[in-house]
């Protein structure tokens, strides 16, 4: 039997999966999906976890209970790609014939003295459970400090301030302002909605180092009762060790079929992809959907005939009640509209429609 294999159970590895199942899998060949969880954990809402607005039962997506799909639960070690083996703690080597590397990412430190053992991640189900956990033993009138005023900062401080209005929050970023790389109009309605819930915003902060709850700009210390640090991702240390092409973010550089070009019969989705947009949910299932159109044309020894991919947008909430959104390249929506935008995406993610 020939072996396809797909490691980790993410928005691309999910999508690969349900992909499959809907159309027909030669009989000589198997499909597996690798996970260390029984269970997708829908990422893009981690935030609310972290919060305490949501339960983690609430952001779990069971995997497909389908005879052709085996599901092997694991902590991946390593992958070694002369040999076509996925390595594993305390179990056997799984074998296999083409690979899906989707792995995923942690947070990216920056070197920063102090910031894994001080800051608090929301990059995995169990990091944001801590996080969680950290969060909800800041007493009444205490500190939180979200480091990185991007997407993700932005969406913890508002879902924060949702379940916690007792506490200070503040953001730190590096930039002049949050949401550096959205247009004006988006920025100016997320800095009014931060200001009007009393969220400290502060720009051109370069942290030299964490120190408990000592954060140090330069000479300046900013104090804190608890860090959660949205200051950028790179991708699994499993992807760091493949002696393979990568961009300058460390990413692995892909033919135009998603393939290492050195070794076709591994593809890359996801975070660990070097693609020529920001990693996002909505871009591993894009490349998902292109990876199961690659595999049926080579089961039918055709030439695979992909078309660009396009993103739809981003859309981003402050609390339940309203939100933000980039259509496009430029058209930007604020308000109610993006919010419930952004409920029907997870509702879908839920329900296994992508």
């Amino acid at each position: 039997m020939n072996k396809f294999v797909i490691l980790g159970g993410g928005y691309g590895g999910m999508t690969i999966a349900t992909e499959l199942l809907e159309k027909e899998i030669p009989d000589d060949w198997t499909v597996t999906l690798v996970d260390r969880s029984p269970f997708q954990g829908l990422k893009t809402e981690y935030y609310a976890l972290a919060a305490g607005t949501a339960s983690d039962t609430e952001l779990r997506v069971h995997y497909p209970n389908d005879p052709r799909l085996n599901l092997k639960y694991g902590e991946v070690t390593g992958i070694d790609i002369e040999t076509r083996q996925v390595l594993f703690a305390g179990k056997d080597p799984l074998d296999y014939d083409y690979l899906v590397i989707g792995l995923g990412c942690v947070d990216n430190f920056h070197g920063i003295p102090g910031a894994v053992e001080f800051a608090n991640g929301i990059q995995t189900f169990s990091q944001t459970r801590i996080t969680y956990q950290r969060v909800n033993d800041v007493v009444p009138y205490g500190q939180v400090t979200i480091v990185g005023g991007g997407l993700s900062g932005v969406e913890v401080a508002a879902e924060l301030r949702e379940s916690r209005p007792d506490i200070n929050i503040r953001i730190l970023d590096r930039g002049a302002s949050i949401l550096s790389s959205f247009p004006t109009k988006a920025k100016e309605f997320v800095r009014d909605w931060m200001l009007a819930h009393d969220i400290e915003m502060r720009s051109h902060v370069t942290l030299r180092r964490l120190d408990g709850g000592d954060l140090y700009n330069e000479e300046e210390i900013i104090r804190t009762d608890t860090t959660i640090w949205t200051a950028g991702i790179k991708p699994s240390p499993l992807v760091e060790q493949l002696q393979v092409e990568k961009d300058s973010s460390g990413r692995v550089v892909l033919n135009e079929y998603h393939q290492i070009p050195a070794h076709p019969n591994v593809f890359v989705v996801g975070d660990c992809a070097s693609l020529p947009f920001s990693p996002s949910a909505q871009a591993a299932e894009s490349q998902g959907k292109q990876i199961v159109e690659v595999m049926q044309a080579l089961w039918k020894n055709e030439t695979p005939r992909l078309g660009q991919i396009k993103l739809k947008g981003v859309l981003g909430s402050l609390g339940k009640k309203t939100g933000f959104g980039l259509m496009g390249k430029n058209r930007v929506m604020t308000g109610m509209v993006p919010r419930v935008l952004k409920n029907g995406v997870l509702w879908m993610s839920k329900n296994h429609f992508g």
